[in-house]
């Protein structure tokens, strides 16, 4: 199976690194990706948006001959719905990483502080304590050494939807800041958070405790709950 990899905010292909073990040993092709505006920290970003960044997506799945795996982390997971929407028929399952599906109009953060055409990664003190958790002192400086600025765009930018199959696409949701069991009750309750997600006909659940950032905090444990989401397509 082809898998690939849409990081969030601030990262690169590489963020996945310490991820993918498990599944190219189980004999997965990984593809984790590099989204325009993301190549460097001098990489041009004016005029990047959320559109540019699902249609390479986009683009990726349709160089493949047979339905892919998405996996999208964080931001990466409204960018990976847009794919969906796009080709519901080459997506054999869509995997949200501490994320989920954004919906017609929604925006991914529209909050994050901007400078000119890109948003920096914030001092830590602007993310809530369960975003960071397990992210030790070493592990802060990895990530904010490695970080790149996000196209604002692609922030701020509304999701536009447009087919209604994205709905019949299998998805995996992989908790980490918050238990699955309160994303069910906000889904049963009709949390517009969560309005999107609550269409989709089959969701399965996966715990996975700690931070916002699992990549770094609990890679191998990532990985496999990946590779268990891909077992289950």
């Amino acid at each position: 199976m082809d898998i690939i990899l849409v990081p969030g905010f601030w990262l690169d292909a590489s963020s996945w690194a310490d991820v993918t073990p498990p599944l190219t040993a189980a004999g997965h092709k990984v593809h984790p990706l590099t989204l325009p505006g993301l190549e460097s920290a001098d990489a041009p970003r004016a005029g990047i948006g959320l559109r540019t960044h699902i249609d390479a997506v986009v683009a990726k799945i349709d160089s493949f001959d047979a339905p892919v795996v998405l996996v999208g982390h964080s931001g990466g997971g409204a960018i990976i719905h847009g794919a969906v929407d796009a080709r519901p028929d080459r997506v054999a399952r869509a995997v949200y990483v501490d994320s989920g599906p954004l919906g017609e109009g929604g925006v991914i953060n529209d909050e994050l502080p901007a400078d000119g055409d890109e948003v920096p990664l914030p001092p830590w003190e602007l993310f809530e304590d369960a975003d960071l958790t397990d992210l030790t002192d070493e592990l802060r400086a990895m990530f904010r050494a490695r970080a790149i600025p996000q196209p604002r765009g692609v922030a701020q930018d509304r999701q536009q939807l447009s087919d209604e199959r994205r709905f019949e696409v299998p998805v995996t949701v992989i908790a980490c800041e918050f238990p699955s069991s309160m994303l069910t009750e906000m889904v049963a309750g009709g949390h517009p958070y969560v309005a999107e997600l609550g269409r989709i006909r089959q969701v399965d659940y996966v715990d996975l405790p700690t931070g916002h950032w699992p990549q770094f905090t609990r890679p191998a444990e990532l990985g496999a709950a990946i590779l268990a989401a891909v077992d289950r397509t």
